[in-house]
């Protein structure tokens, strides 16, 4: 068993440009599968399964992690091409945008501003370190800015990334069934609300329940993301001045 287990990492480590790649693709696949399988729910969230599916995986076989990022490039690169494309969805809603630019607008900067202010209170609580603690006030926005603000305020970038994922998870899973319970039912209110929480994870959520709710999530993402850099600073700046 062990020699035959050597003989698949080393046959792997030959061909490390093409396995991380492959593992990627393949458990995300697989996750796809299993929610569709079981009926779609949120439980069954496909980013949550593939992240721990690669994890495993990697840590059965011992693959180096940094070889596994390096070969997952294409995939990184692929996430811009899909924000653009979020483009094509905002033009055929842009009339009901328009309509509830004033709401949008004002849900914009209450999320975003409670998005920054409860994590920082909850790291506060809980006595954590000041790079600990700039490390979570940016983790409502993307993986890509919260790591840009988190590195520029003094914060762990990569502790920001984790943060920031599982706050995408958590949220793509909860959502539904928080709106569900408040008896939320407009979709444009759904996807801005999973959006503005949970940046992409819960995007990609969204447009599993319609095309508007998934719009407007996008839009909501896109929108938080600039907000939560702005604000940030200036929540920190009032808090330790």
């Amino acid at each position: 068993m062990t020699a035959t287990l050597t003989q698949w990492r080393t046959l792997l480590v030959a061909h490390g440009h093409l396995f991380p790649l492959l593992l990627t693709l393949g458990a995300y696949s697989l996750a796809v599968t299993l929610q569709r399988i079981g009926g779609r729910s949120a439980l069954l969230n496909p980013t949550l399964l593939a992240i721990v599916t690669v994890v495993a995986v990697l840590w059965f076989l011992k693959f180096d992690y940094n070889a596994y990022f390096r070969a997952s490039q294409p995939v990184h690169f692929l996430l811009g091409p899909a924000v653009v494309a979020l483009a094509i969805p905002l033009y055929r809603h842009a009339g009901l945008i328009r309509e509830r630019a004033v709401d949008l607008l004002t849900g914009l900067g209450v999320g975003s501003l409670t998005g920054v202010a409860t994590g920082l209170a909850v790291a506060w609580c809980f006595g954590v370190s000041r790079p600990a603690l700039l490390s979570v006030a940016p983790k409502s926005a993307t993986t890509a800015v919260s790591m840009a603000v988190s590195a520029q305020i003094g914060g762990i970038p990569p502790v920001t990334a984790v943060l920031t994922i599982l706050a995408g998870v958590i949220g793509a899973i909860a959502s539904t069934y928080v709106l569900d319970a408040l008896r939320v039912r407009d979709p444009a209110i759904r996807g801005f609300s999973m959006g503005l929480a949970s940046h992409g994870i819960a995007t990609a959520r969204a447009f599993q329940e319609s095309d508007t709710a998934g719009t407007f999530a996008g839009l909501a993402m896109g929108l938080n993301a600039v907000a939560t850099a702005v604000l940030v600073p200036i929540v920190l700046h009032l808090m330790f001045r």
